[in-house]
């Protein structure tokens, strides 16, 4: 039986993404996000509980995440869980689990200026528009279609 490694993530970015361009000159973008959820405990008062999640985008998500991400930016991202380990300078190993993204779907409305210009928070679509832009990653082979039909929103 294959297993499954799936991911799907709704967020705001903890800060701006660290970009480095590797050999061969490849885009890396590391961010944090957090997802909060909200419940009622036993004496029914609303209570939120927030994980932090560590986010690694490649290639072109990477530099789209680089132009149009900022701290606070809401998005929904899929991919994958991935675990690396490396020795610190003791000698003593380390562990960090990371979401390895490979759609990117930005969820800030945008902008628009006084002027009647939109200035957008992303790229593409029309003045005023709200529609979310949905980006997939171009070296991803898995083929995913353009996937707005499939959000829960």
């Amino acid at each position: 039986m294959r297993g499954v490694n799936k991911v799907t993530l709704i967020g705001n970015l903890g800060k701006d993404p660290e970009v480095q361009v590797l050999e061969g000159n490849i885009s890396v973008a590391k961010f944090s996000l957090a997802t909060t959820e909200t419940f009622k405990d036993r004496s029914g008062k609303q209570m939120s509980q927030t994980e932090w999640h560590t986010v690694v985008l490649w290639r072109g998500l990477a530099e789209l995440a680089q132009k149009y991400l900022h701290k606070g930016s809401l998005v929904y991202i899929e991919g994958r869980l991935h675990t690396r380990s490396w020795e610190d300078k003791d000698k003593n190993k380390k562990f960090a689990t990371e979401i390895v993204g490979d759609t990117l779907v930005m969820l800030d409305k945008r902008l628009e200026t006084n002027g009647g210009e939109s200035s957008p928070s992303h790229p593409g679509g029309e003045q005023g528009a709200s529609h979310p832009e949905h980006l997939t990653n171009p070296g991803d082979s898995r083929g995913h279609s353009d996937g707005l039909d499939d959000l829960p929103f």
